[in-house]
This record gives C-alpha cells, sequence and structure tokens, in this order.
C-alpha cells in the first residue's frame, strides 16, 4: 500500500525571521526529495513582528504576515504537492521559550483570536479544543523549553531534525510513552540542509487540515526520522 510523506515542521523566510530559505525554493526542494505534502509551521510569536518593526500592527494586518509564506508556497506548488496551514506559536509571557505546533488552524481562526501572544497553555488549550485543532509541544525537551502539564498537549514532537540543536529527542519520546500523547516527527526546516530529516508516513494522501487532524488521532501513521 502507497504511504504518503509530509512534512510536518517548515518554516519559510517569508514569515519566520529565523529561516533562510524561500518558500518557493522548498516547495520545489522537497518535491524533489519526494515529499507528499508539507504542512506550514511558520512562527506566530512577538518577536515574529518585533524584528520587523511590525509589533504596532493591527491584528489583521499581523495575520496577512503571518500567511505571507503559507500562500507562496501553496502558489509555487501549484498543485503538485499539497501545502497546509498550521503554525508553531510561542506566547508572550509564562512560558519561558515554549513552542506549539498547532494543526489545523484558518486565516478565519487567527482573525477570530487578536488575543493569540496573550494566552498561556492552558487558556489556548481549551480554545484549540473548542476549535477542532491538535497540539503538540515541539521539541519540548530542548534546552530553555519547560515541561508542560501533559492534560494540555495532544502530544509532543519526539523526532526533531534540526542539526543547530540538541533536542533530546529520546527524552522526548520516552515522555509521550509515559503520558499516551500522540507523536509527531518533523525536519524543523530553517535551511537547506535540513531538508528531509523528519515528517510522517500516512496510510492516505492528506488533502485539508480536517483530514489531517483525523489521521492524526486515529495514530495510525510512521514517524521518518534520520539522525
Amino acid at each position: 500500500m502507497k504511504k504518503y510523506l509530509y512534512e510536518m515542521h517548515l518554516h519559510t523566510r517569508e514569515t519566520s525571521n529565523c529561516a533562510e530559505v524561500p518558500a518557493e525554493i522548498a516547495v520545489e526542494e522537497y518535491i524533489k526529495a519526494g515529499y507528499d505534502g508539507i504542512v506550514v509551521t511558520d512562527h506566530l510569536s512577538p518577536s515574529t513582528y518585533m524584528k520587523y518593526g511590525r509589533e504596532l500592527l493591527p491584528w489583521h494586518k499581523k495575520v496577512d504576515f503571518f500567511l505571507r509564506g503559507y500562500r507562496k508556497m501553496k502558489n509555487a506548488a501549484a498543485g503538485r504537492i499539497n501545502i497546509l496551514l498550521g503554525m508553531e506559536l510561542r506566547f508572550r509571557h509564562s512560558e519561558g521559550d515554549n513552542d506549539y505546533l498547532v494543526y489545523g488552524i484558518t486565516k478565519e481562526f487567527l482573525l477570530s483570536h487578536p488575543e493569540l501572544l496573550s494566552l498561556n497553555i492552558r487558556q489556548f488549550y481549551k480554545l484549540a479544543q473548542e476549535n477542532g485543532l491538535i497540539v503538540f509541544q515541539a521539541h519540548p525537551f530542548r534546552v530553555g523549553m519547560k515541561v508542560t502539564n501533559p492534560n494540555y498537549l495532544d502530544g509532543v514532537e519526539i523526532f526533531n531534525g534540526n542539526p543547530r540543536h540538541n533536542s533530546s529527542n529520546d527524552i522526548a519520546e520516552a515522555w509521550a510513552k509515559k503520558y499516551d500523547l500522540l507523536v509527531t516527527s518533523g525536519s524543523d526546516y530553517h535551511e537547506i540542509d535540513d531538508l528531509g530529516s523528519g515528517g510522517i508516513w500516512f496510510n492516505k494522501e492528506i488533502k485539508d487540515n480536517n483530514i489531517l487532524i483525523e489521521e492524526l488521532l486515529k495514530r495510525d501513521y510512521e514517524l521518518k526520522r534520520t539522525e
């Protein structure tokens, strides 16, 4: 049976100030690498706007800025590879350097919640449940992270392929097993050499976020992990 390979953690230069690769180039590289889809998880955090002097923009313009990388990637893909919208969320206060991969978001959800960055994980998880989203803690045991109460998570990223950080993936995997959390794997793509170290093989093609959520909740998938 055919498996469908999806990148679950990718940043574009257009939105994430730590990323180096333009969306159009990333699309071509992932197509060459044999991926069937990409979930674009650009950073949504206070620093997303501060670096570019956009912290005083009204919320709807901040949302438009956040969507730049996703939109360029989807346009560049032109139907050759599935492009889905996600985010890597960091709150303004109380969470230290914690990052959360959120799957299932839409532009409408973002526009409806200008308070997002001012929440904490407990408040956001309630909102996520109300809107059918899934929340994973990204690289939860990387230096600078704080362990999150598993009651406020659906899962954790147990493989993060970023070569410039030690994400202690083995500890993350043990933590997920202890609390029976969903698991994911991602390349944490920022630079061209990050291509394809992580991802998920699904048993069906994921064409939209509704299908993505369904398949993640089934736990019927395999992780790609390239050390």
